[in-house]
């Protein structure tokens, strides 16, 4: 959420739609930038927007592909969350109490409840995000990128996922008015036929990137996070068909995604307003999450051309946009079963790795322990994760809001 998954343009784009949505309700003021990076956060770009997002994705894809996370990066997110249980995007002063002014977040809090229930040992972290969530679940069932702002897929999405991770059940998770997540999810569905016919908008009124949007709604119609394996083979093959059910739908959706990157093997992202070059670009972040959302629906096949192209073509833009963009393309990689220690001749986990602080080695050989009649009882490898589970972050995952207002992270 996701996923999950999104890129950091995308993303970036959906958090000011967002934020503009929103600002009818409540003005919320803007993080105070960082000078530095702190020590414990992965990537040195500025964290005013993005830094619990970056942060957790990290995370979770060093935990999904076998590493222990340092305890100071752990530390580093847990450090971010308010005493009402939410996190905010990023706060310098966590010796401090959330000020009252704080935007509060409800992407960053579902990407790090992701990622503190797969890295376990943060059950009372998680159970209070948890709680946080659902108390500014909209009528609709849905939510929306800050407090008191409209519902939109992304945000509903990314929100089901960690629902998903901390062992809730999304469709029985309900708002005042007797709706579900997915309720919500279906009002952002397009029928078939038209313009971007199976999709799911950001928000109907308010269509945003809607590759983004589909990816993450993908999977939060599976009730999946960012982190997932391969689901069973869609018999209905990439025909868009009426449906008014949530399966339907992510049917609908993935079909959409397929059809977009079949003659390339990557999205675009469109050109920005009143730019010299009006080419679109390709867009690696949502391709990344658009390999995730194939893989869980079943479309393994429609899956396997963007993984190759990323695994051509993605190692510069990762180097450049740093954590957040590594690990969307280790979380793609895991989802199509590819290696993400040789992604296209790139160690992804290693590019990772080296962003942040280095994740505690992993047991020594049972051998060797003999020899040394000693063991590291503070390390060890972390357990895959699983999902039966964030637009920002994007991510664009792509999902919502990794880029937070910006349009890249920096390395």
């Amino acid at each position: 959420m996701s996923i999950v998954r999104r890129s950091a343009a995308a993303l970036a784009a959906s958090a000011v739609l967002g934020m503009a949505i929103t600002s009818a309700a409540a003005a919320a003021p803007s993080p105070t930038p960082s000078a530095a990076a702190p020590s414990g956060l992965y990537g040195t770009g500025d964290p005013a927007y993005d830094g619990v997002w970056r942060q957790s994705l990290a995370l979770l894809a060093q935990d999904t592909a076998g590493l222990k996370p340092a305890a100071k990066a752990v530390d580093w997110l847990t450090g971010q969350q308010c005493d009402s249980g939410a996190f905010p995007s990023y706060r310098a002063d966590a010796t401090k109490p959330c000020d009252a002014k704080l935007p509060l977040d409800s992407n960053a809090t579902a990407v790090a409840v992701q990622a503190l229930a797969a890295l376990g040992g943060q059950d009372a972290a998680v159970k209070k995000s948890v709680g946080w969530l659902k108390s500014v679940q909209n009528a609709d069932g849905g939510w929306g990128y800050n407090p008191g702002g409209a519902s939109d897929a992304n945000s509903t999405s990314i929100v089901i996922g960690a629902l998903a991770a901390a062992g809730e059940k999304p469709d029985e998770v309900k708002s005042k008015g007797g709706k579900t997540p997915y309720d919500a999810l279906l009002t952002f569905a397009k029928p078939c036929g038209g313009k971007d016919g199976g999709a799911f908008v950001y928000q109907p009124k308010q269509p945003g990137i809607v590759a983004d949007s589909t990816a993450a709604a993908v999977l939060g119609a599976h009730g999946k996070g960012l982190v997932v394996t391969a689901g069973a083979k869609d018999a209905k093959g990439t025909v868009c068909e009426k449906s008014t059910t949530v399966e339907g739908a992510a049917h609908n959706g993935a079909v959409y995604l397929a059809t977009a990157l079949a003659k390339t093997g990557h999205l675009d992202t469109p050109p920005m307003a009143g730019a010299a070059d009006p080419t679109p670009k390709p867009d690696f972040g949502n391709t990344a999450d658009a390999v995730v959302a194939l893989t869980a629906q079943g479309l393994g096949d429609q899956a396997r051309k963007p993984l190759e192209w990323l695994e051509k073509n993605s190692a510069a833009w990762a180097k450049e946009s740093g954590p957040a963009a590594y690990a969307q393309l280790i979380l793609a990689a895991h989802a199509a079963g590819a290696d993400p220690k040789s992604f296209g001749g790139t160690d992804l986990v290693a590019g990772l790795n080296a962003t942040g602080p280095a994740p505690e080695k992993p047991a020594a050989d049972p051998s060797e322990s003999e020899k040394k009649d000693s063991s590291d009882s503070g390390s060890g490898v972390g357990v895959w994760w699983i999902v039966g589970a964030f637009f920002v972050a994007s991510v664009g995952a792509g999902f919502l809001f990794s880029g937070r207002r910006k349009n890249q992270q920096q390395p």
